[in-house]
């Protein structure tokens, strides 16, 4: 089992940036590596279980391990067949205003490590405006 943490700072304030994770319709906005999810709720809550549509019609089933609104922090499982991912997400004010958000990612070294460059570039588009 392998770790790594990210993170990404950018001018868009922290509660904006909690929205587009609380809000899973909007996570194909600034995640390119998501085309769509598949859930049963319009907002995050502890225990709902959904897919998420990778490009080329993949879709990976996920449950969400743990929801603080107050803190701005969630967490989430994603199986890829028997092997797992375990994402921790969480925002905060930026140093310079803005926000600044991290994700912590555990799971088999060659996922986590192939994983890391496209998650970056998501939490760096998270943080920013959309286009």
């Amino acid at each position: 089992m392998t770790t790594l943490t990210l993170h990404a700072t950018g001018p868009i304030g922290p509660d904006e940036v909690w929205e587009r994770y609380a809000v899973p319709a909007r996570w194909s906005e600034w995640a390119p590596q998501i085309a769509g999810v598949e859930v049963p709720v319009a907002r995050l809550v502890a225990g709902v279980r959904g897919r998420v549509r990778a490009p080329l019609g993949v879709a990976l089933p996920f449950v969400v391990d743990a929801v603080d609104e107050a803190a701005r922090r969630w967490s989430w499982t994603v199986s890829l067949g028997p092997v797992r991912l375990h994402l921790l997400h969480w925002v905060t004010e930026g140093p310079d205003g803005g926000s600044t958000t991290g994700l912590r990612v555990s799971g088999p070294a060659p996922l986590v490590v192939g994983y890391a460059p496209l998650a970056h570039l998501a939490i760096g588009r998270l943080v920013r405006p959309l286009r």
